[in-house]
């Protein structure tokens, strides 16, 4: 259960309760390699263990036994072990999408609990992709699936390399950045949705550097007078919401 006992182990990560254990079940971009479930969780998963391919182990144990592999506690009693498919470099998961595309694109996010809320909203408006800069946590991390609902298992991620330019990437497979700032030149309100899209957020307190600002179409979420902070989640949720629903308006 530690993260760290997962460090370059080929795409392992650990999965914790029914719901986002579930969607490992049925995610196309990971695999379960094994379940550990306490005796009295085993009957709610049995739809789940079923439909599992003849290869993984299902371990049932008494709540005691799994408390003592875990570590601590752990009240939800159901976990799994999954391994993710062969990651895509981001050129690749960009050329893969379709002419009319969404994606959200992270720098700096370092904080699981905003990983986890922005793929959720990542895949509750739609989006495409998620592009995370190599400075971004683990989207993978045992707490960002959790908070994610599963969303991590769901949405196509790809990391960027050391060396790569994020926004060169972008521009080259046609998407255009819209880079969110409190000072941004337009008001998300005013931004009208491309055909491909691609939202840009940076770690909330630092946001996104001047340079990326200063090469970007920069947009900014009106608030209230004396204030300019939101959660970077939230953002997310806001600026997906408004390019989602906008595409729609354009074609209705």
């Amino acid at each position: 259960m530690r993260e760290r006992d997962l460090v370059g182990r080929q795409g392992l990560f650990v999965a914790e309760g029914e719901v986002v254990v579930r969607v490992l079940a049925r995610s196309p971009l990971a695999r379960p390699q094994s379940l550990l479930l306490a005796e009295k969780r085993v009957a709610a998963l049995a739809d789940v263990i079923a439909a599992l391919p003849q290869d993984v182990p299902v371990y049932a144990a008494s709540q005691a036994v799994m408390d003592a592999v875990v570590g601590f506690p752990i009240h939800r009693g159901i976990l799994a072990l999954g391994r993710r498919s062969a990651e895509p470099s981001v050129d690749d998961l960009l050329a893969s999408l379709p002419d009319e595309a969404l994606v959200l694109v992270l720098s700096g996010i370092a904080n699981h609990d905003n990983m986890g809320g922005l793929f959720r909203n990542a895949a509750a408006f739609g989006a495409d992709a998620v592009i995370l800069d190599p400075t971004c946590c683990d989207p993978l991390y045992r707490k960002a699936i959790r908070v994610s609902v599963g969303a991590a298992l769901l949405k196509p991620f790809a990391r960027l390399g050391e060396d790569e330019d994020l926004l060169g990437v972008l521009e080259r497979r046609g998407f255009e950045p819209l880079a969110l700032s409190p000072s941004g030149q337009a008001a998300l309100a005013d931004t009208p949705r491309t055909r491909r899209a691609a939202v840009v957020l940076g770690a909330e307190g630092p946001g996104l550097s001047k340079a990326l600002l200063e090469r970007a179409r920069t947009v900014r979420i009106p608030m209230a007078d004396g204030f300019d902070s939101l959660n970077v989640a939230v953002t997310a949720g806001v600026v997906l919401h408004h390019l989602a629903f906008a595409a729609r308006r354009e074609r209705d």
